[in-house]
C-alpha cells in the first residue's frame, strides 16, 4: 500500500486537497494542515505544521524545519499538495527524499500562478496549474480543471 503525504494550508487550499479524497483510495494516508480542526474531518494520521509566508521570515524557517522532520518520519513514496507554503516545504524535502511530488496549483489564481506555485515547478514532478491559459509547455501543465 502506497503511503501518500496530502499537505494543504487552511481554508481553500485545504477545501481543494478534500477534493482529491476519491484519488487517494486504497493508498495509507496521512494529511498535514495549519488548521487543527481538520483533523476531525480526515480519516488517517493528522499533522499540524504552522503557517507562515515570505514576510515571516522566522515563522518560515520553523515550518520548513517542521516539515523536513515530518517527512523524515513519515517518508511517503507520494507528496501531493495544493499548497501554499506547507505545500512548498513539503514537496522540496519530498523530491530530496526520493519521493514523488505532485503541485497542483489553486483554482483561485486564474490570473497568475501562486507564488508558491511558481517555485513549486522545479521540485515537482507533476507541476499542475487549474487554468489552460497558465500553462506553458515547461510546465506547469493543464489537465483539465482537476478539483
Amino acid at each position: 500500500m502506497a503511503k501518500v503525504l496530502a499537505v494543504a494550508s487552511g481554508g481553500g487550499h485545504w477545501v481543494q486537497l478534500q477534493r482529491l479524497r476519491p484519488a487517494f483510495e486504497g493508498a495509507q494516508i496521512e494529511w498535514v494542515s495549519t488548521e487543527p480542526d481538520y483533523a476531525a474531518t480526515v480519516h488517517g494520521r493528522f499533522h499540524v505544521v504552522r503557517d507562515a509566508n515570505l514576510w515571516d521570515k522566522w515563522g518560515l524557517l520553523l515550518l520548513f524545519l517542521q516539515m523536513a522532520w515530518l517527512l523524515l518520519r513519515v517518508r511517503p513514496a507520494l507528496v501531493v499538495t495544493t499548497g501554499a507554503a506547507p505545500g512548498f516545504a513539503a514537496i522540496f524535502f519530498g523530491r530530496l527524499l526520493g519521493a514523488r511530488t505532485v503541485w497542483i496549483d489553486s483554482i483561485a489564481n486564474g490570473e497568475a500562478l501562486s507564488g508558491s506555485g511558481a517555485r513549486a515547478g522545479r521540485w515537482a514532478n507533476v507541476w499542475l496549474t487549474q487554468w489552460e491559459h497558465l500553462a506553458k509547455p515547461e510546465g506547469p501543465h493543464y489537465w483539465g480543471a482537476v478539483i
